[in-house]
């Protein structure tokens, strides 16, 4: 039984719930915790690390694109206590994502010769525009990516993000725990899971829609010391599809010192 989804997006960043929201859609699928992990941005409607609304027990999350010299990972910071510098950091991201998708809709734009009903923001990320261009075209969301957008598409453009050791640190300075988002997503899944000797935590439970090695997780658990985290990775308004029963919660609240 899933008791805290940990991996959650808002219309903070590219999903569909508010965080007013988060609560009931948590009770409908009998969800006791959510952490709010909005990418690369603050949740300033969040009063604390952890706190709890209507019933349900809130974690202050982020989830920070950072680099490294072969590939482009994702970091779960938990338990956010924002410093000065984390602040700093985001808006300088924003910044970039501003600039970033406005080049990328210019693109699109051009090449399709149509009007995408969508405008730079902070937050602005790649489903947003793939939304506009199926409203704004004969194009699916997935054709969005598949043939504009998408990595190496002719309308991608990188973002430019931080560099792991940097996102390490301020991280570590501003949450409770840190881990390493959905390692069987990236290109080389091993040369991810090796740099979890620099964090707290691994996204143990994720719903990848294929069949994945999970000893290779489970060998990272025990050689690093981390501990395992999870969560559906929502979107939408369905929350609870994967996440962490309450014998895996409880050690996630002991970390985070609740």
């Amino acid at each position: 039984m899933v008791v805290a989804d940990l991996h959650v997006h808002t219309t903070r960043s590219d999903g569909t719930l508010s965080v007013d929201e988060v609560p009931a859609a948590a009770r409908r699928a009998g969800v006791e915790v959510v952490a709010v992990t909005d990418h690369d941005r603050l949740q300033p409607e969040i009063d604390g690390p952890v706190t709890e609304r209507n019933g349900v027990t809130l974690v202050h999350g982020i989830e920070l694109r950072v680099e490294t010299e072969t590939q482009r990972l994702d970091l779960l910071g938990y338990g956010v206590d924002p410093t000065e510098e984390l602040r700093a950091e985001c808006e300088r991201i924003q910044r970039n994502r501003r600039e970033r998708g406005a080049r990328i809709i210019d693109c699109v734009e051009d090449r399709l010769g149509v009007s995408l009903p969508v405008e730079p923001h902070d937050g602005l990320g790649r489903p947003h525009i793939a939304r506009a261009i199926a409203e704004a075209s004969d194009h699916t969301f997935q054709s969005a990516f598949d043939d504009l957008i998408g990595d190496d598409c002719p309308c991608y453009v990188a973002r430019e993000v931080p560099a792991f050791e940097r996102g390490c640190t301020i991280l570590s300075e501003a949450c409770g725990l840190v881990g390493l988002a959905h390692p069987f997503r990236y290109p080389d899944t091993a040369a991810a899971l090796s740099r979890c000797g620099s964090l707290d935590a691994v996204e143990r439970w994720y719903p990848y829609g294929r069949t994945v090695d999970n000893s290779l997780v489970d060998d990272a658990i025990e050689r690093y010391d981390l501990v395992p985290t999870g969560g559906s990775d929502a979107h939408g308004e369905t929350l609870g599809g994967t996440g962490l029963n309450a014998a895996a919660w409880e050690r996630v609240e002991t970390a985070l010192g609740e």
